[in-house]
C-alpha cells in the first residue's frame, strides 16, 4: 500500500475507525505505558532522585467532599461545651455566610487505639484496628473552600484548571512496572464520576500518556476492549495492521502530535490488555477470608470493598498508581452531616482498614503508599440546624505504609478544631513528602512547558517543604 492509493485519502481517521475497525477507536481510553511512548522523550526520573525510594507504588482513597475532621479524627471537648452557643473564637471564614449557627458538637463519642492512642471516631471500628498502621496528620491546611478549586490543589498542586494530576507526576518520572497494564487506573464509582470528574487523574500538559486509565468494576472494565461480534481472528489482525499502518503513516508526516503518537502505542497495547485486565479483576481466585476481611457480602461494604480489593490486585500486578473515587461529593456535609457521616463510615471504614491490613500480610504495605483524604475539612458552627460548612483552614487525612512514620499523630488544631496551629502541613508540603518516598526531588521534577521548568510543586513559589516528622 502506497500513499498515492486514493481510497484512503478523502477518509479522516476518525470516519475510517467508525467504519472498518469495529469499535477498536475507544481503546483510545487505554493509557499508554510510559516507557513505551512513540515519539516522545520520557523522563527516566533520574535526574529527580532524591534518595533511595522507600515506596514504588501508591494507593489513593480520595473522599470527595470535604470529611469533618472534628467529628472523625480530631475530638475536641470544646465544641461540646459551647454546643449550641455562639462561637467565642472571634471571626471564622465562611463559604455559606447566611446559614452560619452556633457551635456545633460532635454527635459522635471518641475513644484511643493502639499502642499509639490514636482517638477516633465511634464510627470507624476497623480503621481503630490500624491505628498503630497510621499516619495521622491532623494539621492539614489548603487554599481555597471552594470545592473545585481545592480539588485542583490537592490532586495537582494549582489552582488552575488543565494541570498534570500527581499521578502523572508519579507516572513521568518513574515509568510502568508491566508492558501488559496502564500504569495509572482510575477505578470509579459505579453511582458516576467525582466532582471535576476526569480532571481529578488529567494529564495537563504532560503528554496524553500520563494520564489516569478509567476501570469499572463491572464484567466489562474498559469499554471497546474485546474484540466486536462477528470479527474473526484474522480479520481482527488485517483491521489493527492497516490501522497501525495509517497511524504511523500519519504520525510521520505530524511528528508533533503527542496525542497521537500514544493512540498508536494504546492499540499495541490493547491485545496484551485483552488477556492481562480481566484477570487482574477477577476475583473468583480469592479467598473467602479475603472476601470477608473488605466486605464483599455485605451490602453496605461490598461496593466500595471490590474496588479496595482490585486495588491491591493492580498494584500486586505493576500497577504504579491506584486511584478510588466516590460518585459526587457525598463527605459535603452541608446537611444531616451525622446521618451522612454514619452512613458514609459504614461503606468506606471496613475497606479502606482492609486494604492496609491485606498489603501488610502480603509484604506489600512496606513498599506501597496508601493515602486517604478530602479536598478541605469542615467547621465547628452548624450550617443550619445540623451541617457543617467547608473548611480550608483544617482537615485531617491518614497515611500508611511507603516509608510513612506508623503510629504516627502529627500537628494539631485549636480547640475548636477550626484552624491548624502547631506543625502545619499544606498541600505542598504533602506533595513534596510523598514524591520524596517515591525517591523523587519535588524541586527536579519538571517539565519545560510555556517557556519555564513547571514542576508539580513549583517550589520557588510555595517553597514546599519535605515534611520529615511524618517519616519513618
Amino acid at each position: 500500500m502506497t500513499d498515492s492509493i486514493p481510497i484512503w485519502q478523502p477518509q479522516s481517521r476518525r470516519a475510517f475507525l467508525g467504519q472498518y475497525a469495529g469499535g477498536i477507536g475507544g481503546l483510545a481510553i487505554v493509557q499508554l505505558l510510559a516507557q513505551q511512548a512513540q515519539g516522545e522523550s520520557f523522563h527516566s526520573g533520574e535526574v529527580a532522585r532524591s534518595r533511595p525510594a522507600r515506596a514504588k507504588r501508591v494507593i489513593c482513597l480520595f473522599q470527595h467532599g470535604g470529611p469533618s475532621q472534628m467529628d472523625l479524627f480530631d475530638p475536641k471537648p470544646e465544641l461540646q461545651k459551647w454546643h449550641g452557643k455562639p462561637y467565642p473564637g472571634g471571626d471564622l471564614e465562611v463559604h455559606f455566610d447566611k446559614q452560619k449557627g452556633n457551635v456545633l458538637g460532635s454527635p459522635f463519642s471518641f475513644a484511643k487505639h493502639g499502642e499509639c492512642g490514636m482517638d477516633l471516631c465511634e464510627h470507624l471500628p476497623y480503621t481503630a484496628r490500624i491505628a498503630d498502621d497510621l499516619c495521622l496528620v491532623r494539621s492539614m491546611s489548603t487554599e481555597s473552600v471552594d470545592h473545585e478549586a481545592a480539588l485542583r490543589l490537592i490532586h495537582t498542586g494549582k489552582f488552575l484548571a488543565g494541570m498534570p494530576a500527581w499521578g502523572s507526576w508519579v507516572l513521568y518520572a518513574l515509568g510502568s512496572n508491566n508492558e501488559n497494564l496502564p500504569a495509572y487506573v482510575v477505578l470509579g464509582d459505579p453511582g458516576g464520576l467525582p466532582v471535576d470528574g476526569e480532571k481529578n487523574w488529567s494529564s495537563g500538559f504532560l503528554p496524553a500518556v500520563y494520564q489516569g486509565t478509567p476501570f469499572r468494576s463491572s464484567a466489562s472494565p474498559v469499554f471497546n476492549l474485546h474484540t466486536p461480534t462477528g470479527i474473526g481472528a484474522g480479520a481482527r489482525r488485517n483491521q489493527l495492521k492497516l490501522l497501525d499502518e495509517l497511524n504511523r503513516r500519519h504520525l510521520q508526516r505530524h511528528p508533533e502530535n503527542h496525542e497521537l503518537a500514544a493512540r498508536i502505542a494504546n492499540f499495541e497495547t490493547a491485545a496484551r490488555m485483552q488477556m492481562s485486565v480481566p484477570e487482574a479483576l477477577d476475583l473468583a481466585g480469592e479467598t473467602q477470608a479475603t472476601r470477608e476481611l473488605y466486605g464483599l457480602g455485605n451490602p453496605a461494604t461490598e461496593e466500595y470493598g471490590t474496588r479496595c480489593l482490585l486495588a491491591r490486585r493492580l498494584i500486586e500486578r505493576g500497577v504504579r498508581f491506584v486511584q478510588i473515587f466516590m460518585s459526587g461529593q457525598p463527605w459535603d456535609t452541608h446537611s444531616k452531616n451525622a446521618e451522612s457521616l454514619t452512613k458514609l463510615c459504614a461503606r468506606t471504614d471496613q475497606p479502606s482498614a482492609a486494604l492496609v491490613m491485606d498489603l501488610k500480610q502480603r509484604g506489600l504495605l512496606d513498599d506501597t503508599i496508601v493515602m486517604w483524604t478530602g479536598e478541605f475539612g469542615r467547621l465547628p458552627i452548624s450550617q443550619g440546624t445540623d451541617g457543617r460548612d467547608h473548611n480550608r483552614r483544617a482537615f485531617s487525612l491518614w497515611l500508611a505504609g511507603g516509608g510513612f512514620k506508623a503510629g504516627h499523630i502529627h500537628g494539631t488544631t485549636d480547640d475548636f478544631g477550626y484552624a491548624s496551629v502547631t506543625d502545619v502541613v499544606n498541600v505542598h508540603d504533602l506533595h513534596a513528602t510523598l514524591l520524596h518516598n517515591l525517591g523523587l526531588d519535588h524541586r527536579q521534577l519538571t517539565h519545560h512547558h510555556e517557556g519555564r521548568d513547571a514542576s508539580l510543586t513549583d517550589a520557588d513559589v510555595t517553597k514546599a517543604n519535605i515534611v520529615k516528622e511524618l517519616l519513618a
